[in-house]
């Protein structure tokens, strides 16, 4: 049997032909086609690839001076030409076999089904949905930052504001994922409010109002099928009145056959953290959200020890100031009968939820170290808490990649409901699919 990869297509690679291979692996081409480039020059031994109904190409793979990949083929001037032949869009899924030690076939692979990335933040939706074989056909998120991040990841830049977006205008999909915005809904977010004197759930007139924009689309566009992402506290919220309110519109006014389930994400990564997910059907089709030791297959760490870096950068340790202000701070609630304070892990500990304000103090997880004050974690360190691949691009400041991993969703546990809908819809999803993030290299 042929061994075979997935790739996704990127703006990049519909623009200059430039395909991102990181997801095939050095193994998969003869070590000997790597070399460094002097201009056009082949300096490895050249492969070829037979794109379909096109005429073969021979090319090698560059490397830097150092030896490492740069992920792409030379020879690149082929793929636009092929691109366009057989209409693919950003999104659009490439198969690339390998024939022999040296032949390649590549050919467009169809996707097993289309979704849209709505308040897509840094894409956490996506890595999963993709994974089982899906395509995206549009995005929206409104903070640049997480735009930035989407863009270096996917090589699509998703559009802003949901508001402004015509409902007609997004192409028609499958699957409708969204992890609308929580803290209207969220504990803190009320109390924040609360204290400042402002409305909150649906009364918040900006953030609060925002699931009714994905109830404007699914109306417009009509999917076979939606999975929405929230704060457990949204089934309490205003005494559940919120949550009602949400259930009545799915399923009396748009028809969708629907089903919730609170999931703690400990199942699959070393983090408690408990949301509500929303998922429904046009069709009663017998969707029923997996059990839990379906979704701990996909645990990715063993232990939190597991996923901590080895010698994480000194700026990540409290200084005595933070450090000590924060054991004061706990002192006092403590004393006082409230359960504030800061989160203190060890290697075989399972944290606190990881917040968009992380970065603030870090107090939520703070990571034992010896002889010397805790440290926060890095933000690769949040990217595999909340189960994203080390190959995931982090491209903003510290700052900006807290808030962007505290607001995301935890890719496993997304993965697992994903491919329990796709089955159930007859949708057959991808094995062992391959991933082509980026587009941003040095190339």
């Amino acid at each position: 049997m042929l061994e075979s990869k997935r790739l996704v297509v990127t703006s990049s690679a519909l623009t200059t032909g430039w395909i991102n291979l990181r997801p095939c692996g050095q193994a998969f081409f003869p070590a000997d086609a790597f070399a460094v480039s002097n201009g056009q020059v082949r300096q490895g031994r050249p492969v070829r690839l037979y794109p379909a109904d096109s005429d073969p190409v021979e090319t090698d793979l560059p490397t830097t001076r150092c030896g490492t990949p740069r992920w792409c083929f030379r020879d690149r001037r082929w793929f636009k030409h092929f691109a366009a032949k057989h209409g693919l869009t950003v999104g659009s899924t490439i198969l690339i076999s390998r024939i022999s030690e040296r032949e390649y076939r590549i050919e467009p692979h169809a996707a097993a089904f289309t979704f849209v990335d709505l308040f897509a933040g840094i894409g956490g939706f996506r890595l999963a949905l993709q994974a089982l074989g899906g395509q995206c056909a549009f995005s929206c998120e409104w903070d640049n930052h997480a735009q930035d991040t989407y863009e270096a990841n996917f090589g699509d830049r998703p559009a802003g504001d949901i508001r402004l977006i015509d409902a007609q205008s997004i192409p028609d999909h499958d699957i409708l994922t969204a992890g609308f915005p929580c803290q209207p809904f969220s504990i803190a977010g009320v109390s924040k409010k609360n204290a400042l004197g402002q409305q909150h759930g649906f009364r918040d007139e900006t953030q609060g109002t925002l699931f009714f924009e994905v109830a404007r689309i699914l109306a417009a566009k009509r999917p076979q099928a939606f999975i929405l992402e929230n704060v457990k506290h949204l089934l309490r919220h205003d005494r559940g009145h919120t949550f009602s309110v949400i259930l009545r519109t799915l399923t009396e006014e748009l028809g969708y056959h629907v089903q919730y389930q609170v999931i703690d994400a400990s199942l699959v990564v070393p983090q408690h953290r408990e949301r509500v997910f929303i998922v429904g059907t046009r069709q009663a089709c017998g969707f029923g959200f997996p059990a839990p030791e379906e979704i701990a297959r996909r645990r990715r760490f063993a232990s939190l020890g597991a996923l901590l870096e080895p010698s994480p950068p000194a700026k990540y340790t409290l200084t005595d100031h933070l450090w000590n202000y924060l054991q004061a701070y706990a002192a006092k609630h403590k004393a006082a009968g409230n359960g504030f304070g800061f989160g203190l892990n060890g290697p075989n500990d399972i944290t606190r939820t990881l917040s968009a304000r992380y970065y603030k103090d870090g107090s939520e997880i703070l990571i034992r170290q010896r002889g010397r004050n805790p440290r926060r974690l890095t933000p690769r360190e949040c990217a595999r808490l909340m189960g994203f691949p080390d190959t995931f691009k982090i491209v903003s400041s510290d700052t900006q990649a807290y808030k962007q991993f505290g607001n995301a969703v935890v890719v496993p546990v997304v993965e697992a409901i994903a491919e329990k809908l796709v089955l159930s819809l007859g949708m057959i999803p991808a094995k062992h699919s391959e991933q082509m993030t980026g587009g941003t290299e040095d190339r």
